[in-house]
């Protein structure tokens, strides 16, 4: 029975979403703007047909390539992911003001009130590695949390592990989710950080999201209701709040990378694994660093050759991304952008310009599952 891996690489976009300028965004390209500035070297994923789908050669590849364009009103990781997983955002979402302060005043008094303290840092659009870097020491005296959003549909809460305590930091979290999601932000996300001083605060892999509950069933529910072994590998686990997920296996990309690689191994016959690498949005995009995320990429092409040569007769692995973050592009924020679309174990084939939902009926297509959902099979 065939297998499938679900691979994302989180905010790889391509450019060209033909409603980018309502975004901001009309002539963001990640991969395009990295190639152009800093070169990439890809062997891997470029003989699949990485480069074609890219627009960044004409060669042709060996495998599946083609790009894929969302519906979904968003540039976030939830409307990207829910979509690829066959269910578009059927809503808009709540966007925080880029002012200061950011929240409403009755949001941030909740967050002080469960906390014990009187007020909370940050109150602002902000990266995470900055405010951190910024407020970290302040945090640390006071024992007030870090609170701080982006572009994107989120209230983010950071605090020191040791200090502040994980679990009283992720408790908070659980605790504003409810308030938030009735707004309809996406996401409500503990960001814990360890080190003594500004120079040496690191976030940690301990992160985890309270997403909202997404409103139908996802390609993971139909392999469960089919009675697959669904595995996570990163944050799909927290993305799409646990449902429809058997076991989520997390860590840094480098941890992901081993997961993924014992899931070719241990995965039984008819299994959906869908993973998620996340350093490349979080280390880089949002950072604006092309160099960074030039190396990023070249690491996971490296690292993925291996696990290529693993998969069985059958088995389908399948890249794309969520949504773009053009290093080279103004603001910190994801850009709106069409991603590629690139594939191992179906033989070559060019779909061209195909739908997120496309890419959940493809996989539910070659798993043989009763459910596709609203996309249709590029296979």
């Amino acid at each position: 029975m065939s297998r499938a891996f679900l691979v994302v690489l989180d905010s790889v976009g391509c450019g060209g979403a033909p409603d980018a300028a309502r975004f901001g965004d009309d002539g963001a390209n990640t991969l395009g703007h990295i190639h152009q500035t800093v070169g990439l070297r890809m062997p891997n994923l470029m003989r699949l047909g990485l480069a074609q789908a890219a627009g960044l050669s004409d060669i042709a590849g060996e495998g599946l390539f083609g790009v894929a364009r969302e519906v979904s009103m968003g540039k976030d990781t939830p409307s990207g992911h829910w979509e690829l997983a066959g269910v578009p955002v059927p809503w808009d979402w709540h966007y925080f003001p880029d002012t200061h302060p950011a929240f409403p005043p009755e949001i941030t008094a909740e967050v002080a009130k469960f906390c014990g303290t009187d007020g909370v840092l940050g109150d602002c659009h902000a990266s995470g590695t900055q405010i951190i870097e910024r407020l970290g020491e302040e945090h640390m005296r006071t024992g007030k949390p870090i609170c701080y959003t982006s572009a994107d549909s989120v209230f983010q809460i950071a605090a020191h592990e040791e200090s502040f305590g994980l679990e009283r930091l992720q408790d908070i979290c659980r605790h504003m989710a409810p308030m938030l999601h009735a707004m309809k932000v996406g996401r409500v996300i503990s960001r814990p950080f360890l080190g003594q001083n500004a120079a040496d605060f690191k976030r940690t892999s301990n992160r985890h999201d309270y997403a909202m509950e997404i409103p139908s069933p996802t390609l993971l529910d139909w392999a469960k209701a089919d009675g697959r072994a669904t595995y996570g590998v990163g944050k799909i686990g927290d993305i799409f709040s646990g449902r429809g997920v058997d076991e989520n296996r997390k860590g840094f990309d480098d941890a992901l990378m081993g997961h993924l690689s014992d899931l070719v191994d241990e995965a039984p016959d008819g299994a959906l694994v869908f993973a998620n690498f996340v350093e490349f949005d979080s280390l880089y995009g949002h950072r604006r660093e092309p160099e960074g995320y030039a190396t990023h990429l070249e690491w996971f092409d490296e690292a993925i050759g291996p696990v290529l040569e693993k998969l069985r007769k059958g088995d389908l692995m399948l890249f794309t991304a969520d949504h773009g973050n053009d290093p080279t592009w103004h603001g910190t924020e994801h850009t709106r952008e069409q991603v590629p679309v690139v594939a191992a174990g179906v033989g070559r084939k060019d779909i061209g310009q195909v739908m997120f939902v496309d890419v959940a009926a493809s996989v539910a297509d070659h798993l043989g599952l009763s459910e596709r959902g609203p996309g249709r099979s590029f296979l």
